[in-house]
């Protein structure tokens, strides 16, 4: 009973953070009137310290409250922008542990290559999706390197988004040319983003801890 007390506890915790950050607006998603916000640095992280389960409930919870409060419209796009994330907060959960279920992970950014190129327009860049969703792979052999295990998480994100995107909105291939550089250097701060997420998170709560304002959590965290 007490471990699931902390356990809720934790999860709150993160889930009321995590509300206050998707209030904070980033940039736009080319191409529709969604809006990236700080809560794509923080979300990612919940899976490091809440676990895989405790992590996606949380920011999945977060996210359907937010539209629920907002009274957002179910709209293509924001039906498609509720699932990315919750693939950037599994890779990060899993993908430091040296268990199988991190290498099964790695089906997901080739699955997405795989559906890009499988449509009429995603066959006319396929660099687009090979240039940057081979990275999660890539990350998985140097996953002790926190920024590159970011860099991994945002762009397997990154990567169920753009499949998503391209046969729902059937953006064409000069979209995608002129997204490169965009992408370059979004997915570069959005892996600091995560990163400095994560390494403040983990102190703060460090700090809380030791001085018994917080309890000592009793499932995956890595603090």
């Amino acid at each position: 009973m007490l471990k699931i007390r902390k356990q809720l506890l934790f999860l709150a915790l993160f889930s009321i953070v995590g509300f206050i950050t998707l209030q904070i607006p980033f940039n736009k998603v080319m191409g529709s009137n969604v809006s990236f916000t700080l809560f794509d640095f923080f979300g990612p992280i919940a899976g490091g310290f809440l676990g895989p389960v405790l992590g996606i409930v949380s920011v999945l919870g977060v996210e359907l409250f937010n539209l629920f409060v907002k009274q957002t419209p179910l709209t293509t796009g924001s039906i498609i922008r509720l699932f990315p994330i919750l693939f950037a907060v599994l890779y990060f959960a899993l993908i430091h542990k040296k268990a199988a279920q991190g290498k099964w992970l790695l089906i997901v950014p080739l699955f997405c290559i795989a559906a890009f190129i499988a449509h009429p327009i995603g066959r006319q860049v396929p660099y687009y999706a090979l240039m940057f969703w081979l990275i999660p792979v890539i990350a998985y052999f140097k996953k002790d390197n926190l920024f590159v295990k970011s860099l991994g998480s945002t762009f397997t994100a990154h990567s169920v988004g753009g499949a998503a995107w391209i046969w729902a909105f059937n953006l064409p291939a000069s979209v995608w040319n002129n997204l490169i550089p965009v992408v370059i250097a979004e997915r570069i701060l959005f892996a600091a983003g995560i990163a400095a997420s994560y390494i403040l998170v983990k102190y703060t709560l460090t700090f809380l801890i030791s001085k018994k304002i917080l309890p000592k959590p009793e499932f995956n965290a890595l603090f």
